[in-house]
């Protein structure tokens, strides 16, 4: 193992259970810094059905309690806590439990000295919990922003917060250069900010025929088959797909558009797709396994992601599912908005797009079906991009040299404790 005792990621959300996707990419890197040596363990919040503690895919995690009885330990997950907040203010009240309960485990955890570095996931309330607690405990403490927690929350409150957190790190690292652009505001003199996007998965040798027997499966005749992948809710901009779809009917009658993924705005899509009269040229699948996704991006003759930016401030941080594409040797299309712009280079690794433009999205749909040279060019610029940029173990290995400078760093200061 490197260096002597835990890293411990604290985060608000992760997977509950075997099979479960909760934000994944927090596992994986879990995973994969394991896989380096390091002896990464999670704490996160309780969720009813999930157990206490118990080692997921090899790590090992501690999800604790907050407010009484478990039916109501419901602020996280499911979207997570901004998306709930929207419609049900009332979780507000549950909010303060959740951040107390957070620090006085995460404080107690450090007490018990086996904890050598602290790895915080989103600013609020990790990064503060986390802040603090590192503080009087005296280990060296790296916060991740992930993209909601610093687009979104925008009060005089939560900006000062925010500030507190960033400060109080001993290092901070972002997901693209969006991001880094939102945080650089809060904490100009940040001891170190880093630019380390999460990876995405390589994807394994495909069975021989197999991708174009699903695609035979799942198309309408011989017409392209796109695909989306993500949560349905407003700022994924899969209705704006839909229109796209209905745009084209004339000119590709026989395009089929899947949605891979689920969400509020499940039932509102499905009733857009009918009443625009292309529910049968869309196919919406529910969440899928990794290993299924997969098959469907193989599948596909290219990935749409038609994000646009949120009424709370959000917007598309990273847009991890661009990079599982370009993987896959997707061409990709996708708006012209936040960390997207990180990896598809428009015209070179993919096209981009106006965000809320169903014609636009038409347009670049149009110029890949009727342009086979440029859809493949596109393809192989984006895998090359991705293999070199957005990979699991590229972002495992970066997060790891982190972890040592960190390391490094800490021991030579005065007051740092010796466990």
């Amino acid at each position: 193992m490197h260096g002597s005792g835990e890293v411990l990621f604290v985060t608000s959300s992760y997977p509950r259970w075997n099979g479960d996707n909760t934000t994944p990419f927090v596992h994986h890197l879990a995973q994969d810094l394991r896989a380096l040596g390091w002896d990464v363990c999670v704490l996160a919040p309780h969720a009813p059905g999930a157990a206490r503690r118990e080692i997921l895919d090899g790590v090992p995690v501690h999800r604790f309690r907050y407010p009484w009885p478990e039916s109501l330990e419901t602020v996280c997950y499911d979207g997570g806590a901004l998306v709930k907040l929207r419609t049900n203010r009332w979780l507000l009240l549950r909010i303060p439990f959740l951040v107390a309960a957070q620090w006085f485990v995460l404080l107690r955890r450090l007490l018990g000295g086996r904890v050598a570095l602290v790895h915080s996931h989103w600013l609020l309330p990790q990064g503060l919990t986390s802040g603090i607690a590192t503080a009087i405990r005296r280990r060296p403490h790296l916060a991740t922003v992930h993209g909601s927690d610093v687009f979104a929350l925008q009060g005089t409150v939560s900006r000062a917060c925010k500030r507190i957190a960033i400060r109080l790190a001993d290092a901070v690292t972002v997901n693209s250069a969006a991001t880094r652009a939102a945080v650089l505001p809060l904490a100009p003199a940040a001891s170190e900010l880093a630019l380390i996007p999460m990876g995405a998965a390589v994807p394994g040798p495909s069975i021989d025929g197999e991708a174009a027997a699903l695609r035979t499966a799942l198309r309408r005749g011989n017409g392209p088959l796109l695909v989306f992948v993500g949560r349905l809710v407003p700022e994924k901009g899969v209705d704006d797909l839909l229109h796209a779809v209905r745009l084209l009917e004339a000119e590709l009658p026989d395009l089929t558009a899947m949605i891979v993924g689920d969400g509020p705005e499940r039932a509102s899509l499905e009733q857009l797709a009918a009443h625009l009269g292309i529910g049968d040229r869309v196919r919406f699948t529910g969440w899928l396994s990794p290993a299924d996704v997969q098959r469907r991006l193989r599948a596909a003759d290219a990935l749409v992601a038609p994000s646009r930016p949120g009424i709370d401030g959000t917007t598309e941080a990273q847009g991890l599912v661009i990079a599982e594409g370009m993987l896959a040797g997707l061409p990709v299309i996708g708006t012209s908005i936040g960390g997207i712009v990180d990896a598809i280079r428009d015209g070179e690794t993919g096209l981009t797009v106006l965000p809320g433009s169903p014609e636009a999205i038409a347009g670049a749909i149009r110029r890949l079906a009727g342009d086979a040279g440029l859809a493949r060019h596109l393809a192989e610029r984006g895998r090359a991009l991705a293999t070199a940029e957005f990979t699991r173990e590229a972002s495992a290995r970066r997060f790891s040299a982190l972890y040592r400078r960190l390391q490094e760093v800490t021991l030579q200061r005065p007051w740092r404790e010796k466990t």
